[in-house]
Order: structure tokens, then sequence, then C-alpha cells
């Protein structure tokens, strides 16, 4: 079956309890297909102390990252010897001949791709052992210089602008300390491409975004209806167990647009802020379902930076700086080392992640390949995160966070679809993914101050211009931990900005607490135990989003959570609007909604509603939680419905004021 974006509750008697699960998804893996989604625990009152937020623990659900298939092949990367290479199509196949027979196939030749190789296909999927063979006997076929595997590469992931306070890795103790370097630049007149999974249309980045392109040649695994196209957009990246080589299915990652908005979300009051928040975005689409093509990848990462792809419109914005936080299994081949020598040539720095399996970058790929700035991750601690990968290859690390910690994951940008586009969003992820980002952003905001600077001039900069990590590193960080700050003034040549509304600075403390109050970011801010507790339907108070807890007509329980911080000596007051539906009679209190506030281990109910307030519209509701100045804690909604007849209580318009 394949996933949806809506499920559906039975009716019991007049109660309509249709519902669509709302739940923002994201997968975050690196270097490996994609893992299932985690989701939301089922917190109890005794459970309050796990509760806390939604683990997407991307860092560790990593799988060797070959092909999903253990090592069999059908596509294949060739290399022709000169004379064979300037020969027509038929000629060309003359070489396969002998490789094609002995391995029981039939080859056909797909595309020449920007470096000066052919893509080749089989019928049918070699094992390892037999791709090894029919390429050593294309190899010995006198006409071939070079053969690799075709392999798929995957994402490296593992989710005065509204929630700058949040946005740790740029601003915080141990993060790269960005808003002294806006001081000098802030992105404009740079073009960062985003090889990644596409972009959607999303209020934080659509004004920074320029033409990009889609560069998946695969027709099914693009799913819009045909091969590259000069559309980008990202049409979701989900598959069902099973699929991808994976045991369980997996909802849309977004991975793209999480990444773009790190770069360059722009400085608009709402969201988040990106490193470069006047520079231009290009996506560039090389993965889709199940990851990317090595020969699509290399073709976009020409492409990219003004070079010429065969059957390919000229890319009219060539980037000055390339993010690649995507990649696979192995030391890097010649055919991702042509095409980043290509690119570097013509003047464009590439950035790409470490990986996230833990071990030796020299490992991987692109992360082992030359001419390229390799980044590490750390934690909101200043250490090096427990997923990154390190060693010598690595030149800088930044801030990939850990969402094993409340907090403690990156915010940025993504859709609220769990398969296909559905609205601006969100999420903190963490990953070796999110660390690129961060310094591709930092070296647009260097080539924007001074646009002579050459990429090896760039990384040079970028690793001179870091700090000891903070929390410690002996595996393998690099030079440190990037200072944004450090590198602009170091590089100087450029000219303070006259501030504008639009800066990038960081917001006056306001007296309402709860991020996403009412709901219109979807699930963004809340953890629930169920996808469907926050939905979008007419049913809300204003906007068209609310939570929707219970509704089943059988016993059950829902909650919806947000961990937050309440100032000391504070006047603190709890606020909703609440709508009670329900089949039950109004005599007796059987299906209940407490208000909690969750302290510690405990949860104190500070106010109980039930079936007996049956109302047509909402109505107001407040409470004095000034005792729980000076904590963090979790407010929580929590419904409980009994054995039989269904209750719906609807809450929209939150509030947690001080004063």
């Amino acid at each position: 079956m394949t996933p949806s974006d809506h499920s559906h509750r039975p009716r019991r008697s007049g109660l309509s309890l249709r519902r669509g699960a709302v739940l923002a998804a994201a997968a975050s893996l690196c270097l490996g297909p994609l893992a299932a989604l985690p989701t939301a625990a089922a917190p109890a009152d005794q459970d309050a102390a796990s509760s806390q937020g939604v683990t997407l623990d991307r860092g560790q659900q990593v799988a060797p990252a070959a092909s999903p298939d253990q090592g069999a092949q059908d596509q294949f990367i060739v290399t022709y010897k000169q004379g064979a290479a300037s020969a027509g199509k038929s000629d060309r196949a003359k070489a396969w001949g002998k490789a094609a027979k002995e391995a029981g196939v039939s080859v056909q030749e797909l595309r020449a791709t920007a470096t000066g190789s052919y893509v080749v296909k089989a019928n049918k999927k070699l094992s390892a052992a037999e791709s090894e063979a029919f390429m050593a006997d294309l190899r010995a076929s006198g006409t071939v210089d070079t053969v690799e595997p075709d392999t798929l590469q995957t994402i490296a992931l593992t989710p005065n602008d509204a929630r700058y306070s949040e946005l740790w890795g740029m601003h915080g103790t141990n993060g790269m300390r960005v808003p002294g370097a806006w001081n000098i630049s802030t992105g404009s007149g740079s073009v960062v491409a985003v090889l990644d999974t596409g972009i959607v249309s999303h209020p934080d980045l659509n004004s920074n975004v320029v033409a990009g392109y889609d560069f998946v040649s695969d027709a099914a695994a693009a799913r819009d209806g045909n091969g590259r196209d000069s559309n980008p957009q990202d049409e979701g990246d989900w598959f069902v167990a099973g699929e991808c080589g994976q045991s369980r299915g997996s909802n849309s990652s977004w991975h793209g647009t999480h990444v773009a908005g790190t770069i360059g979300a722009v400085a608009n009051t709402t969201g988040v802020v990106g490193v470069a928040p006047n520079t231009k975005i290009q996506p560039v689409r090389v993965l889709a379902k199940c990851g990317g093509r090595l020969s699509d990848i290399a073709d976009a990462i020409v492409w990219a930076s003004g070079g010429s792809v065969p059957g390919t419109p000229v890319n009219s914005t060539p980037a000055d700086v390339i993010n690649m936080s995507l990649g696979g299994g192995g030391t890097c081949s010649s055919t991702y080392q042509n095409a980043i020598n290509t690119a570097v040539n013509r003047g464009t720095t590439v950035v790409v992640a470490a990986g996230n399996e833990g071990q030796d970058a020299s490992r991987v790929s692109p992360a082992s390949c030359n001419n390229v700035v390799t980044v590490a991750a750390s934690n909101k601690s200043g250490g090096l995160s427990y997923y990154s990968n390190y060693g010598t290859k690595i030149d800088v690390t930044a801030p990939g966070g850990d969402t094993r910690t409340a907090g403690g994951g990156i915010l940025s940008t993504i859709d609220t679809g769990t398969t296909t586009p559905r609205g601006g969003g969100y999420a903190e992820y963490q990953g070796t993914s999110m660390a690129t980002p961060h310094v591709a952003g930092l070296a647009a905001l260097m080539t924007s101050a001074k646009s002579s600077l050459t990429p090896a001039q760039v990384e040079s900069a970028l690793k001179a211009g870091t700090r000891a990590m903070p929390g410690g590193c002996t595996a393998g960080c690099g030079t440190g931990l990037v200072d944004a700050t450090k590198v602009m003034n170091a590089l100087g040549g450029g000219t303070t900005p006259t501030p504008d509304p639009e800066d990038p600075t960081e917001p006056a403390p306001t007296g309402q607490l709860l991020k996403n109050n009412g709901f219109e970011s979807g699930a963004t801010g809340w953890t629930t135990s169920h996808a469907d507790a926050i939905e979008s339907t007419t049913n809300a108070r204003s906007g068209s989003w609310h939570a929707t807890l219970n509704g089943l007509g059988r016993s059950n329980t829902y909650t919806v959570d947000q961990r937050v911080t309440i100032p000391a000596d504070s006047t603190v007051t709890l606020g909703y609007h609440l709508h009670v539906g329900t089949d039950e009679g109004t005599s007796y209190a059987y299906d209940k909604l407490s208000v909690q506030v969750v302290d510690g281990s405990y949860a104190y109910t500070v106010k109980t509603h039930s079936n007996r307030e049956k109302s047509t519209s909402y109505s107001a509701h407040s409470v004095d939680v000034s005792r729980f100045a000076g904590k963090t804690v979790t407010v929580r909604f929590r419904g409980v419905e009994d054995s039989s007849l269904p209750t719906i209580f609807r809450i929209d318009d939150t509030s947690l004021t001080v004063r």
C-alpha cells in the first residue's frame, strides 16, 4: 500500500471523524539508503521525562553506501581510449561484445557525460562479482580506458526571524559566530548550487531561488513523468517497505529544501534565516526515490559551474559555490574527480559532507576527493557529533547537530507533506548534511565580499578561520570549528552595509513563549503521540490548522506537547481556545481533556475538560502557571477517550505569556 498524506477515523453516530495526518517528515541519512522515519512517542504521565521531543535519529540509521542491492549493478560509466571515443556508437558497441556475452546480458549506451565518458546499461542487474568480471572484460577489450559502476548516491542527513533564537549553529556559544560576518556581507551577488533532492515552494526561500535543473535521468525514480528537465522541484523521495533495499518504508525527506534554508533562507521576520540571507539558491535535482546516479551528479557538478553538458541548456547563472550534502561508499572515483576538477577550474568552490558512518572519511566519496572542502559535524556542546566521519580528509567542522537532545538539531525549512509537497514548515535534522550548508553559506559570504577569490583561496581562508573545538576532538576534525566572523574579518575587502529592516538581527524578547502557537506550520514545534493530532481543516478557530485529539469512539489517549523554558521571576499565563464535539451525552464526564505542565517526571494537571462541555464553537480558557517560572517544562494537552462513542477535543490559538 502506498503511503498517504491522509488517514481516516471511523464515523460514529452523527460526528464526522475524518482526519489528516500532517506530521512534518524528513529522512536524514548519510551515504546510504533512507531509513524509515521515527514517529513521536505516545507519552503517559509517568513517562513525562522521556517525552520531551521527537528524536529524529538521523546519524545512526546508516547502511553501507553502495547500491541498495549490496553491490549489484546494471549501469556503468565507460571512458574510451581516444580512437574509440571518436568512433561511432556502433563501433563503441563492439567493445562490449565479449564482456556482454560473458556476463549473459545485452548492453545499451544511454548517453554521453559532461566529462567525455558514456553511460551504458545492462538489461539486468549483475552481482558484485559479475559486475567486477564485466568491467574487467571491458578493460581488456583494448578500447576502454576506465570503467566504473554508476553507483547510487544518497543524502547525507541523519530537520528578525521568529525562530532565530533556535539557530544555535549560527549564534550559539558553540556555533559558527555568523552575526559578526553579516557586518561585512550578507551574500548579495553570490549563487550557491544545491545538488540534492530539489526544492519546494517555501515562503522563507522563494525570493532567493534562481532557475535550476533536474538531472535525474530515471523517470520512475524522478516521479515527474520524464527524465532530465528544467524543473528542479522535489517531487518527494518517499518509498514503501521492500523498496530501495529497505525493509521499512520512509516518508519524503525534503532534504534539499532543508539544506537550502541553512544556506540562504530570507531574513523576513518569519521562520529562520540562512547563513547568507541575500545569496541566490540554485536548486539542482540529482537525488530522488532511492538516491541518485553518479553519472547524473557528475553532469550536475559541471553544469552548475557553467560547463557544457550534452543535451542540456547552458546555465545562465553559474554557481560560485556548490553544496553536496550527499555521497556514496568507496574512495573518490575518476568520474567524481573529473567533474569536480572541471567545476574548480571554472572558479566554483565545492563543499561536501564528510558522511555519517562514524568512520574515516577517506572511505567515502565525494568526501575523499581532492579539490573539495570536506565538512565534519559538531554538536551543540562543540564536540564532534557521534555519527560524523572524521580523519585526515576533513578540512573543517561545522554545526551538524544531535537530535537526541531537545533543541540540539539544526532547524531549517522543509515541506509538511509526508509524500508529495503540501506546504512550507520547519524541522530539526542532524547530520553532516546540515554541517555542509553552514560552510557553503559562509563561502557565499566570502565570494560576495571578494569576487576574485579562487576555490583554493576560499578553502585556505576557511581552514585558517577556525577555532579549537570547544568540546574537544581527537579523531580528526580538520583545523577546527569554522568561525564566520574570524573568516570575514581576516578576508576584509568588504564594506559595512547600512542596516535595513530586512537585516537578520536577533528579535527582541517577546511575551509569547510557545512556538507555532496557532499550529499554522503544522506540527512544527510540537511533539504529538499520533500523526493526525495536528491537521488542516475548516474546523480551525483561525487560519486553517489546529490540534485535534481523540475522536475514535474507542479507548485511546492522544497528546500534544511542547517543551519550553519559562523565565524566572515572571507571571505566566497559559491560554488556549477549545471546541468539544461529541456523541456522548452531557450528564457525565466520560471522555476527558487534561491540560498539564510536566515538570521533571511529574505531570501537573492545571485544568480539566470533558464531553460535558459539548459546544458548537470555540471558547477561550486561561490558567495561571506562574509556579513553574524559572523552569524548563513541557506544556501538554492530553485527551483520553473511553470505550464507546467519540469525542473530539479541538485546540487552537494557544499562548504562554509572561510579564
